[in-house]
Order: C-alpha cells, then structure tokens, then sequence
C-alpha cells in the first residue's frame, strides 16, 4: 500500500503540511476561511516536529500501519483497518479514551479536544495524494508504496 514517508534533511520546518491539512478537512476548503471564520476550526492530522531550536525538523503522520498498535489498544472498535491497507477512526464509535494517541509508538494519533475523539490521517481518500505531500515545497514528505512495522 502507499504511505506517506518524511525525508528529514529536506524538511525546513514550515508546517505548510498542517496547513494544507487543516485547510483539506475544512468545511470550506478555504485556508483563510478554515483558520478565521469556521465555528469549529479542525486540526491537523500531521504534526511538525522541531529539534535543536527549530534545525532538525520532520513531520510526523500516521503510517498505517502493517500491525497498528491503536487499532489493538482501541476499546471501543472505532479504529479499523480497511482492505486497502489503510487505518482509518470511526469517530461516531470514538469514545475519547484515548488509548490509541498513548498506544502509537509515532504519536500520530492525536487528541480533538473540540470533539472529544481521536483524531489520524486518512491518507485524503478524496485526492490522488495527500494534502500534506502536494503542498510541502521542499519534497519533504513522499507518498510512495512501501511497508510498515
């Protein structure tokens, strides 16, 4: 399956990837609109990891897992894997426990406090790449085949 894989020494830290994220699962589409004017602005499923005052940066997502450690810890079943391969949260089942942002050893699960749910990339099942990868302009994030733990 095609995951989403971070090249460290290309990354230069401007979290244009959260952005594009965000601004992708927006109700509006509309990064201006997403970040302003949304009742509930959501949150980005990659997040910018900065080290040694912002030289060493990577951004961290969700790498769908072979054998995914949330879908194990998760108690109430929200969390499944799809035939495709991809990890995916039901977030009507989601009852914010919580045991998957603890149980990922990558820490891309994270906490929606505006929902009270666990909140992962989906890969942006409506677009031939992710979000995240079309907009990063130093080709730091690649969505190629490969596999995971």
């Amino acid at each position: 399956m095609k995951r989403i894989y971070s090249i460290e020494d290309a990354c230069i830290g401007c979290h244009l990837c959260e952005v594009a994220c965000i601004t992708e699962h927006s109700q509006s589409k509309d990064p201006v609109k997403a970040f302003l004017h949304e009742p509930v602005r959501p949150i980005s499923r990659c997040t910018v990891e900065e080290w040694d005052g912002g030289v060493i940066s990577l951004s961290t997502n969700c790498r769908h897992c072979d054998e995914p450690d949330c879908l194990r810890a998760c108690i109430s079943g929200a969390i499944q894997k799809q035939e495709n391969g991809v990890v995916l949260i039901d977030t009507e089942q989601c009852v914010g426990c919580w045991s998957c942002v603890m149980a990922c050893p990558y820490g891309a699960v994270q906490r929606n406090l505006n929902k009270k749910k666990a909140n992962k990339c989906d890969l942006c099942p409506e677009r031939e790449n992710p979000a995240c990868v079309d907009a990063c302009p130093n080709r730091a994030l690649v969505y190629k085949e490969g596999s995971q733990k």
